[in-house]
This record gives structure tokens, C-alpha cells and sequence, in this order.
């Protein structure tokens, strides 16, 4: 279907970053890794891609939700609620501490759908990272711009599916602070809760959709120990807020790969994915 963003379609934009030993320290230690290895060359695990590549946007240039303002690389669309709907990646090199990174991303899609309440426009971007001109990573993005809502009405909830292994994650404003800054998300309703509940009507703060996703991918490396993954894709379901007990879970596919998800104290899923391995 063609939307008054379709010229967008198509758009490249290139940039340029380390693999600092920081930022990663920084997560490792935000998310309790008992032994981080930082020495130079150091692999870590592919998701934390998310650390690098952040959108420097000065003051001067963001909008009233903590964003970057509408327009440049992404259209100027107008929706005032903008998310992290989900993301298909795919792993062709390790990571590692030192390297230097070329990141090409091109606006691939862009498509309306009529939700229960409004209508969603999905934004797809391809990432192509490469280290010394071959790839290390690859990454198919969706963002969703859709009308905040006068009243927050949560999806209908999924129940989660049996789990192999269940792992308890202590959910807290410091961490959704601390996540916030890791990877320069300036999106208020991670750490304002004024904003997150008077403005975007949500009854809390709402936990990252890339650091569940992240959770998501360390609790299966972990349960798969010397297993090397080669693709993970992931997709939010139903906001989880930091007064929600959180878990994640996983249970190995029949047709191969491990399924995960995070789920909340209710028993509704928050976030649910696929970590598929090297044979």
C-alpha cells in the first residue's frame, strides 16, 4: 500500500563507530555478568551491537518525547507515539572489543496497518555492519508510529508457553535509567514517569523493548553454553512496566533453535523470539 512517506523508501545513510570497551564494561555490569572479559579482542555478545551506533542529536534537535525530531534519515511522520516494534537479526562474525565498524542503513518498507484503535504506520530499516569490509552483523528493524491513546488499554494478554529454564530479572527505575543512557535512548517513557503516564498515558514506566530482547538473547547463551548463534529475531507483544516482575524464559524448538520470550507477573507475554544455532 503507498503512503505519503513512500519517496522515503529506499533512503541510505552510512556511519561510523568503535567497538569501545566502555559501554560494553557498562552493560556488563547493568546486567550482573559475573566475568566480563575486556581485553582487547575480546568477543561479546553480538546484541550489544545496540551500544554502538547511538543517535547523537543535539539538545537543540529534540522533540518534545526525548527523540530526535521528526525527519532526516527517518520521514516526518507525524504519530506521536514512536516504538522499537521488533527486529530480525542475523550474526555473520563475532563482535569483538577494538574493532572498527562501517553501518550502512537503508529504509526498506514502509506500510500502514489499521490496529483495534488507530492506524500504525511501520517504518523497516536494514543495517548492514561491517569490520573491514565484511559483515559482521545484519539487522532488519521495525518502528511503529501510531496516536497516543486517551487511556491505556493493554492488548490482549498471551499466555507464556512452557519453559525449559526461568530466569528472575529485577526490574527498577535505575535500571531502565541506566539502559536508557548505555545506549543514549532519550525516550521519556523509560525514565519520566510524569511524562510516561500524563503525556503517553502508560501506568508506568515501560522496560525497553531492546533490553528485553537483550535478556532474551544472554539467558540462551547462557542455557546454551559453547553454542554459537546465527540469527535471533524478536518482536514486543504487551508492555511491561518497572513495577511488573519480569522473567525470562525459553524452551528448545522441536524443529531446531530455542525459542524465548519474557513474560510478566501476570503471566502475559512481554516479548517473544527465536535464537536459531550453528549446527
Amino acid at each position: 500500500m503507498s503512503t505519503p512517506w513512500s519517496e522515503w523508501v529506499g533512503r541510505s545513510e552510512v556511519r561510523r563507530d568503535e567497538v569501545t570497551t566502555t559501554p560494553a564494561r557498562a552493560l556488563a555490569a547493568t546486567l550482573d555478568h559475573p566475568a566480563f572479559d575486556d581485553a582487547p579482542g575480546a568477543e561479546i555478545p553480538g546484541l550489544w551491537i545496540w551500544l554502538y551506533f547511538t543517535p547523537l542529536a543535539p539538545m537543540r534537535e529534540v522533540g518534545p518525547d526525548g527523540h530526535p525530531k521528526r525527519g532526516g534519515f527517518l520521514p516526518p511522520i507525524e504519530a506521536p507515539r514512536r516504538m522499537w516494534a521488533g527486529s530480525r537479526c542475523t550474526f555473520h562474525a563475532p563482535l569483538r572489543l577494538g574493532q572498527s565498524l562501517t553501518r550502512t542503513s537503508t529504509i526498506t518498507a514502509i506500510t500502514e496497518k489499521v490496529g483495534r484503535a488507530a492506524t500504525l504506520t511501520f517504518v523497516t530499516v536494514r543495517h548492514v555492519v561491517e569490520a573491514g569490509g565484511a559483515p559482521v552483523f545484519e539487522e532488519e528493524q521495525d518502528l511503529v508510529y501510531m496516536p497516543i491513546p486517551e487511556r491505556f488499554e493493554p492488548p490482549p494478554p498471551t499466555p507464556a508457553p512452557p519453559a525449559a529454564y526461568l530466569r528472575d530479572v529485577a526490574v527498577d527505575p535505575v535500571l531502565l535509567f541506566r539502559f536508557s543512557a548505555l545506549t543514549f535512548n532519550g525516550h521519556r517513557i523509560h525514565y519520566d514517569r510524569a511524562y510516561a503516564m500524563e503525556t503517553e498515558k502508560y501506568p508506568g514506566l515501560v522496560v525497553h523493548g531492546p533490553l528485553q530482547a537483550i535478556l532474551m538473547f544472554d539467558a540462551a547463551l547462557a542455557h546454551t553454553p559453547g553454542r554459537t548463534p546465527t540469527r535471533f529475531e524478536f518482536r514486543g507483544l504487551r508492555p511491561i512496566f518497572d513495577f511488573d516482575t519480569l522473567k525470562v524464559g525459553g524452551a528448545p524448538r522441536a524443529e531446531g533453535g530455542l525459542d524465548v520470550f519474557t513474560v510478566n507477573g501476570e503471566g502475559a507475554l512481554g516479548a517473544r523470539g527465536l535464537v536459531t544455532f550453528a549446527d
